[in-house]
């Protein structure tokens, strides 16, 4: 199982072609997928129109979405970017945090675009799909 950021599904659902979203589109129903509920909130936050939102909750119907936060998880995540910040990292979003977090402690990969995730691979074990 791999879990897929909103960085690949925001380039997936707009049709970019890209070596993540490939990928994405090539696993999905040949693989299990799966999701947070914080990348869930991303990407379906994002579309305009209420037939694109449709067609994506229907797609996620078939992806696994776990619960990426409780109080464990917000000090493991909270401990991680302290970590990386005092390596002079700073990643800018809470969210990704979470579930990068989330996917070391769950020993499950990330698929992702967005750079943010590249300290977690160097510094904190989190495993690039």
């Amino acid at each position: 199982m791999i879990v897929v950021d909103s960085s690949v599904w925001i380039d997936y659902f707009s049709g970019l072609d890209t070596t993540q979203a490939d990928r994405l589109d090539n696993t999905l129903g040949i693989k299990p997928v799966a999701i947070g509920d914080l990348i869930l909130t991303e990407v379906l936050q994002g579309f305009r129109h209420d037939k694109d939102y449709k067609t994506a909750r229907k797609v996620f119907e078939d992806v696994t979405i776990f619960d990426m936060l409780g109080k464990q998880m917000a000090i493991k995540s909270a401990e991680n970017f302290r970590t990386l910040r005092k390596k002079g990292i700073t990643v800018r979003k809470t969210a990704d945090v979470i579930i990068a977090t989330f996917c070391i402690d769950q020993k499950l990969p990330l698929l992702f675009s967005d750079k943010d995730f590249k300290p977690f691979v160097k510094h904190l074990g989190l495993v690039e799909a």
